[in-house]
């Protein structure tokens, strides 16, 4: 559990962290040098839950040696499935990373959300919907290993 009390925004209790994997953990269906490491740490305090639509199919085995849980989301509204996930969980124990406009309403709808912008841009949709706006995931993923950070973005 990643616990804080943020002046102004309150007292956060995340038990998740769910993340959209193409865009944001991964460019080109490689995940990002740096973000293996980082959430094999945050796996010790979070459960990591990856939310894909997987569309070059390489998910699974970028992520093996992470402990995660993934699901895959297909079809029409992806929007709304990864929000009915997030909300699942308890969105008030969810932080939640993504970039693209179907990542935008788990965005808005977990605890924290945070848009990453990354080499693939981030829509409009999700910078607005999100808590905090980075640039790369290692940024995101720093922020939830350094609980400072988080207060010194959200307080108010």
């Amino acid at each position: 559990m990643l616990q804080v009390s943020i002046p102004g925004f309150g007292s956060v209790k995340l038990q998740h962290l769910v993340s959209d994997f193409t865009g944001t953990l991964a460019l080109d269906g490689q995940l990002l040098p740096s973000s293996r490491a980082m959430l094999a740490r945050l796996s010790k305090r979070l459960t990591i839950h990856v939310l894909t639509s997987d569309l070059l199919g390489t998910a699974h085995s970028e992520l093996k040696g992470v402990p995660y849980l993934i699901q895959v989301v297909r079809g029409q509204r992806l929007d709304e499935k990864k929000q009915a996930y997030v909300r699942k969980l308890e969105a008030r124990n969810v932080v939640a990373l993504g970039n693209g406009m179907n990542d935008r309403k788990m965005l808005s709808t977990a605890r924290i959300g945070i848009a990453v912008t990354g080499q693939e841009g981030c829509s409009c949709e999700a910078l607005l919907a999100a808590d905090i706006h980075v640039s790369n995931v290692e940024d995101a993923l720093g922020l939830l290993l350094n609980p400072k950070r988080l207060v010194a973005t959200l307080q108010y």
